[in-house]
């Protein structure tokens, strides 16, 4: 093995035991232990997926001990879970907020599904702007990435060479495609499930997909588009069948933004939104109208 060679495989063997040192193993499900990473004193950091039951909850620290832990928080939206642990002493992650990794960047994913720390390397292939998941939470930065993520590793931290972390590793939020939940959105995650156990996000309580609008209708209507989002389901009780709205409506317009994919709706929907009303404009019976719609807050619900 060359002098290089033997460098760098020191290295990031280094890195691994010292990042290794924040990372557990979580007893929450009936399958094999998940991840997780002791991200502030006493506060653990873990995937909600792997997170099957709120109480009974125990953690293998980096040493083999076992400690409980108690739900401190669990959000969907984001796949992040927080525990809390009382009168234990072993060292935090070190974090690396302040540049994100670059392509081609070479990482490692730990994990500790059981007693024992387990590695993965490989390189990031992709970095993207902020991104929606499916339950309308906000992720700063999406990270893909070309590496094995083995069973257990989801919760566990994605490293850099120097043994920073860059994020939370889950297999639930891009189907079943491994991606990192950046340090950022992590950050805001754990103080608000801190705070309040859960994450606030606003919803409206309707189901859509696009449509398009015939051209005959866009010329009568004198619309400035021609792609709009058509209701197919409105959740009893919710805030839009509350509000007036009808199943067949189709949604031109929202807080005065023109809407053509659902994730436009979800743009507008940030947990400062709950209880504000927004004016809508719809397409019903061949006629627009305007439409009020006070959101809601979105229930709590669990990945389990």
């Amino acid at each position: 093995m060359s002098t290089v060679l033997q460098s760098l495989s020191s290295e990031l063997a280094d890195a691994v035991q010292s990042a290794g040192g924040a990372v557990v193993a979580i007893h929450a499900r009936r399958r094999i232990p998940a991840s997780g990473v002791h991200w502030r004193p006493g506060v653990v950091v873990a995937t909600n997926h792997t997170i099957s039951r709120d109480e009974n909850i125990t953690v293998t620290l980096p040493d083999g001990t076992t400690a409980p832990a108690s739900l401190a928080g669990r959000d969907p939206g984001t796949d992040l879970a927080v525990l809390k642990l009382a009168g234990q002493s072993f060292p935090t992650a070190s974090l690396r907020p302040e540049t994100p990794p670059k392509v081609g960047e070479l990482v490692i994913a730990l994990g500790r599904p059981g007693p024992s720390l387990t590695a993965s390397w490989g390189v990031v292939s992709g970095v993207d702007g902020p991104w929606r998941t499916w339950q309308g939470a906000e992720i700063d930065t999406l990270l893909r990435l070309d590496l094995a993520i083995y069973d257990g590793f989801s919760g566990g931290p994605l490293i850099d060479g120097a043994g920073r972390v860059l994020g939370i590793n889950t297999s639930a939020l891009a189907r079943g495609v491994p991606v990192t939940i950046p340090v950022a959105t992590v950050e805001r995650a754990v103080s608000e499930l801190l705070e309040r156990g859960s994450i606030r996000r606003a919803y409206l309580g309707i189901g859509t997909q696009p449509v398009r609008v015939p051209e005959s209708l866009v010329r009568k209507l004198e619309l400035k588009v021609d792609v709009a989002l058509l209701i197919v389901s409105v959740a009893p009780g919710g805030p839009a069948d509350r509000d007036g709205w009808l199943l067949g409506d189709v949604l031109l317009e929202l807080d005065g933004a023109a809407v053509s994919d659902p994730t436009d709706i979800l743009a507008k929907l940030g947990g400062d939104r709950v209880g504000r009303p927004l004016a809508a404009r719809v397409i019903r019976g061949g006629q627009v109208k305007t439409l009020q719609v006070t959101p809601g807050e979105r229930p709590k619900s669990r990945v389990a």
